[in-house]
């Protein structure tokens, strides 16, 4: 009987499942993110026929999450402002259906480890995966190690300078038009132009607004953690104006106070797209099964 990981992409909107060994052997479904009680019975029913072949699980959540073992609240969604979701023990739902070893982290930190492993990230050692998107989360891996520390990075609520010309009030319920999120990310898009970005011209000026924003906070990532490149991923990122816009607002930026190739001639190998698409968050939850199951 063949063994088999199983990975769970646990999304504020959507969740994904698949049972697999890798990029090539993966076998997937996804659903709508709707109450605890709904999505995790949803879970738990897709995993179910395959449980005798089960080796571990892996689990990328949405957060805040408690990632330390020894707090009674650990594989926990704790503080999220999603309705419904505070408080909710995602892996106390998954320990009483399937006696296997469990991994558990952010779903960024998840997508990181997928783009280290099959992606753009692959043989570097120290690397952002940063999604933009209904939220704004980053994943940073540091001398080949996922960076934990207190809780768990939150690139999304790092603190960024408000554009002059910007008098949007911000989304973020914790700190308005502060961070990165409040003003960046999918629904303040949607919430300020009154359209959302998939229906926006590619020539209007929420573009030009919204790399202005994304340079700076990367221009933090780098003086702070110098990764050798970053990813960007998400839903906003689709839209294929804003990269180049983001480059070249980045570089001005910056001004030449990092003097290195890859801040100049080779910047279009620095800031990248993710390597695995949209797949970079359930490819990561399958390494997080496997490093569960190769730590027991």
């Amino acid at each position: 009987m063949t063994k088999l990981y199983g990975a769970i992409e646990a999304g504020g909107t959507k969740f994904v499942c698949a049972v697999g060994r890798g990029p090539k052997d993966l076998e997937q479904v996804r659903f709508e993110t709707t109450t605890p009680e709904h999505t995790l019975q949803k879970v738990v029913e897709f995993f179910l026929p395959y449980k005798q072949q089960l080796c571990a699980l892996g689990v990328g959540s949405f957060g805040p999450v408690d990632l330390h073992p020894q707090s009674s609240t650990y594989g926990y969604i704790t503080s999220t402002p999603k309705p419904g979701w505070a408080n909710t023990d995602i892996l106390g739902v998954l320990r009483e259906s399937f006696d296997v070893p469990l991994g558990f982290d952010t779903d960024v930190n998840g997508a990181a480890l997928g783009e280290g492993r099959w992606g753009a990230a692959k043989g570097l050692s120290d690397f952002i995966y940063l999604t933009i998107g209904t939220g704004i989360g980053g994943g940073v891996i540091s001398n080949g190690h996922l960076l934990h520390g207190l809780v768990h990075p939150e690139l999304g609520h790092s603190f960024l300078p408000k554009h002059p010309q910007d008098s949007y009030k911000g989304r973020c319920p914790y700190h308005g038009d502060r961070c990165f999120e409040g003003l960046a990310a999918g629904p303040a898009i949607e919430e300020r132009w009154a359209l959302p970005g998939a229906s926006l011209p590619v020539d209007h000026p929420a573009w030009d607004l919204e790399a202005y924003y994304i340079a700076q906070a990367l221009i933090g990532y780098v003086c702070t953690l110098s990764p050798q490149r970053i990813i960007l991923g998400g839903g906003v990122m689709g839209q294929v104006q804003l990269l180049p816009k983001v480059r070249k607002m980045f570089q001005e930026s910056l001004n030449g106070y990092i003097q290195h190739p890859k801040m100049a001639e080779e910047i279009d190998q620095y800031l990248m797209l993710p390597g695995l698409g949209d797949k970079a968050g359930i490819l990561g939850a399958l390494v997080l099964a496997e490093k569960a199951e190769a730590s027991q």
